[in-house]
């Protein structure tokens, strides 16, 4: 009886050693390297340092997001793929950037939606959920704001004097150039400048914040003065059998960061682009508007050449697509 009871204090002694040993590497948190299509430092990523220290704050015990950094790492056209293939597990990249992979990706600029409105159940984001499954992708959020621009380094007064004219492009904004008759000329982003101090180009599309910093305004003077666009693309994506993995309660908290993170988001970036403006003016930036008509002509010719891209590649997904982004 003592020699079975010895026997049995032994066994329970071992298995707590054992426990005691293996439990801190059952407990680590799961690393998941992350990449954005920008740089760490640009300011159109402000807001990601926020959500991915929140993350790593309140997931600690199962999470841990390591941001290893952006197109330095990965060029910003290969991260989709990276992320499929779980060579990194979250990506911080535009829709525009694996439009072959999900053409319908291509509606998010063109939500007449709030993100919060998107959100309601059987909406926009859940559609969007499921599409990006298909691709081995969960889309969880957003993480920038920031409307479109074309900049130029004359001035104009209506669309007609647009044609012609030179303009650096990018893949979400060259078909409505195209369609508005400007000359869209492909120029790698850190050659922008050089483009514009050389005549390559005239003008460029980009979002408010950035192009000051860079002295791309030194060669552009002139900006015509109506957003497009307002709705980013750029989203937060988790390669999704890692997303599975997580749990539900893990997944139920980063949705729950996600979902407080994105208004407070948007109202930074809006502050930020009140200030930008004021700089604009110190700077001299000149503001063209255009007729009610022509402007009227601009947007339904941005918003028309997505719409007309999308009747091309996923003509039947086009009137669900118009219903949850409010454009019916």
């Amino acid at each position: 009886m003592k020699r079975h009871l010895s026997h049995t204090f032994f066994v329970v002694f071992v298995v707590l050693f054992c426990l005691t040993i293996i439990s801190p590497t059952l407990a680590a948190p799961k690393t998941l390297k992350a990449v954005s299509f920008v740089p760490k430092n640009h300011p159109l990523c402000a807001m990601i340092h926020v959500w991915v220290e929140r993350v790593n704050e309140q997931c600690k015990d199962a999470v841990k997001i390591d941001w290893v950094g952006g197109p330095e790492v990965i060029p910003g056209f290969d991260q989709a793929e990276a992320l499929r293939n779980n060579s990194v597990q979250v990506a911080f990249n535009p829709t525009a950037y694996y439009a072959p992979l999900l053409p319908e990706g291509n509606a998010f600029p063109l939500s007449k939606l709030t993100m919060q409105e998107e959100r309601k159940p059987g909406g926009f984001y859940d559609y969007m959920v499921e599409r990006h499954k298909r691709i081995g992708m969960m889309y969880i959020g957003t993480w920038l704001y920031d409307p479109f621009w074309l900049r130029i380094n004359k001035p104009v007064k209506g669309i007609d004097e647009l044609k012609g004219v030179k303009m650096r492009t990018s893949a979400l904004y060259d078909r409505m150039m195209k369609k508005l008759g400007i000359v869209p000329v492909t120029v790698q982003f850190g050659e922008t400048f050089t483009g514009l101090e050389r005549g390559l180009v005239d003008g460029f599309g980009w979002s408010t914040l950035g192009p000051a910093d860079w002295g791309w305004l030194n060669k552009c003077k002139y900006i015509i003065d109506i957003p497009f666009y307002t709705r980013q693309n750029t989203l937060i994506l988790m390669n999704l059998e890692v997303w599975n993995g997580l749990g539900k309660e893990v997944q139920d908290k980063i949705m729950g960061i996600t979902v407080k993170f994105e208004p407070e988001m948007e109202a930074y970036f809006k502050g930020k682009i009140a200030e930008e403006w004021e700089r604009y003016d110190k700077m001299g930036i000149k503001r063209i508007k255009f007729s009610p008509e022509d402007t009227k002509k601009f947007l339904d010719v941005a918003y028309g050449a997505e719409w007309e891209d999308l009747e091309k590649k996923v003509p039947d997904l086009v009137p669900t697509l118009k219903k949850l982004t409010g454009n019916l």
